[in-house]
């Protein structure tokens, strides 16, 4: 048995999120915790809410909320969706939690002690109208490396590149919409990463199984025009930890607090100790899973992530751990994805287009956007989201091929043998070509699985229930019955046993409908499938069984359309 740390971007708390969000880190994420939780595997899988920072402010704002409030009532919301779509986080915590803050604030004085940040003077934004500074996120222009018009000041998210409030063109309050802005003189700290490149540099190069997608990233800011730049990790806001050195107070940086974008990573930290702390734990319980001098030696860290949050965990939180001097856990395989388009268009939480996830939920059970989403996951490029391709897919995949195989074969059971296992008939060639075909396609799908290969193992198991349909229509037991009642006994009892096999090999894609195949064959036995032949002898003659509820029900040509029309515009 291994262990493994998992963690998944941090979501912002500023609403609900899209399904370009989902897949883009925690669904991924939750499927390879699940997969390596039934390969027996040890396994801490860790997300929180990212709380700090202008979304969080803006939101707040908007609905007239104290914005601890606000961020308590969304975290709630968040929670319960994460539920919703069967996330199996181990603990889902706050990036506004006491943990983080005593943890932001140690590594702020482990780094301020070893050299790696120093005191700015800089010229920053002020809107007067506004009458505050307007760092990052507040500050919305144009673009100076691509053009699009609404850039955001630390970042655009069009074309990924990292940017500071001052570099827009024709820039805006986000607050206000205010053009009535000047510049004036304020201090603020900022991380010495450049001190750092060369060990970052040394780092990365040693990750020599990232894919491209994340490689690429980090080389590109890493040595692109002036190489690694410092980067301020304190702003000037109302809501956040404050500024602290350890302990400490920092004399200078009164009333600021750190930069989102250096606690958030620190969470996932911090999150891990909250774990602890629900759970009744002690210290030594989460640090084993973080400190290599405390028993991490022997995790493996798995991150999933957007590539637009490559940045900020292949540089800036390396640059956090490795400066701090002490022998933090630092991750193994970064996991990036692309984009996910909808319907010729971006995704966008700020411009409320597309669907999201609460909207999800209310129309179709999760599984059926697990597996679609999972099944066109943006890994060698963008995927685009159509309602015609996701019913296609929903109604051909799980209706047609799984469902239908379920259905089938239980109610032929109940039909000629009653509601239990039945007994008699031996394997004939037909059998053993399908165990043989099994067990080579099973192996197949562990080893992408293992390497985190989404599409081709949903391909996979998709390849894996085609089988048993290809097999049920060879066999048809219908006709065996016929001429030989124990031979279709026994493709019958084969075929239940089917049943329970998909249900243990799709939990990590489909983890209600595998459910309901599991309580269908009145069986707790879910454990990983070795060797195959003994893995369809599991549900033994006598055996009672149900014959379950339509396990996806197709999706028609009215509910297509009407989807459409109703999610071809901005969120209400």
């Amino acid at each position: 048995m291994a262990r493994h740390l998992i963690t998944s971007a941090l979501p912002y708390i500023n609403g609900i999120k899209h399904l370009g969000n989902l897949v883009g880190s925690q669904l991924p994420a939750d499927l390879y915790a699940r997969y390596l939780r039934g390969r027996g595997h040890e396994v801490m899988f860790i997300c929180a809410t990212d709380e700090h920072g202008t979304p969080a402010e803006l939101a707040a704002a908007k609905t007239g909320e104290p914005v601890a409030e606000y961020c308590a009532r969304m975290h709630g919301e968040q929670s319960a969706l994460a539920r919703g779509f069967g996330l199996s986080f181990d603990h889902y915590g706050r990036s506004s939690s006491d943990r983080n803050r005593v943890l932001t604030q140690h590594f702020a004085g482990r780094l301020a002690d070893a050299g790696y940040i120093r005191e700015v003077s800089e010229r920053q934004v002020y809107s007067i109208d506004d009458g505050r500074f307007l760092p990052d996120r507040y500050i919305e222009g144009t673009c100076p490396n691509c053009g699009y018009e609404r850039a955001r000041g630390d970042q655009c998210e069009n074309c990924t590149k990292q940017l500071d409030p001052t570099d827009l063109i024709n820039p805006r309050s986000a607050v206000s919409g205010s053009t009535n802005l000047e510049v004036r003189e304020t201090k603020h700290l900022y991380l010495r990463q450049s001190a750092l490149k060369g060990e970052i540099a040394e780092w990365i190069d040693s990750k020599t199984g990232w894919p491209i997608l994340t490689t690429s990233i980090a080389k590109k800011w890493l040595n692109d025009g002036d190489g690694l730049r410092d980067r301020g990790i304190t702003r000037d806001l109302n809501w956040g930890i404050p500024v602290k050195r350890g302990e400490q107070d920092w004399p200078g940086m009164e009333g600021k607090v750190f930069y989102v974008w250096f606690d958030a990573p620190i969470e996932y930290i911090g999150a891990t100790a909250e774990w602890a702390d629900a759970n009744g734990r002690d210290e030594a319980d989460w640090r084993r899973w973080w400190r290599t001098d405390e028993g991490a030696g022997d995790v493996t860290y798995t991150q999933f992530m957007g590539k637009d949050n490559v940045p900020f965990h292949t540089l800036s939180f390396p640059c956090t751990q490795i400066g701090s001097g002490e022998p933090w856990k630092m991750v193994d395989y970064i996991k990036s994805f692309n984009y996910l388009t909808y319907d010729g268009g971006q995704f966008s939480t700020s411009q409320g287009r597309g669907v999201f996830m609460d909207n999800a939920l209310e129309i179709l059970p999760a599984d059926y956007w697990r597996w679609w989403l999972l099944s066109h996951a943006p890994e060698s490029g963008d995927s685009e989201f159509t309602w015609e391709n996701f019913q296609q897919s929903a109604n051909k995949d799980l209706a047609d091929v799984l469902g239908n195989f379920v259905s089938r074969i239980t109610k032929f059971c109940r039909s000629k043998f009653g509601e239990a296992v039945p007994e008699g008939g031996r394997y004939g060639e037909g059998e053993t070509a399908l165990i043989e075909a099994l067990t080579t396609r099973i192996r197949a799908y562990e080893g992408h699985m293992d390497r985190m290969e989404i599409r081709r193992s949903a391909a996979e198991l998709r390849a894996i229930w085609v089988l048993g349909n290809e097999y049920l229509q060879t066999a048809a037991p219908w006709s065996s019955f016929k001429t030989d009642p124990e031979k279709a006994a026994m493709q019958v009892r084969l075929g239940l046993n089917l049943i329970r096999l998909y249900a243990v090999l799709s939990e990590p894609f489909i983890p209600f409908a595998s459910k309901a195949m599991l309580e269908a064959m009145q069986t707790d036995r879910d454990d990983w499938p070795g060797d195959i032949a003994e893995a369809l002898a599991a549900l033994q003659p006598g055996l009672a069984f149900t014959v379950p509820e339509v396990l996806f029900a197709k999706i028609t040509d009215e509910q297509r359309a009407e989807w459409e029309e109703r999610f071809k515009g901005a969120r209400e």
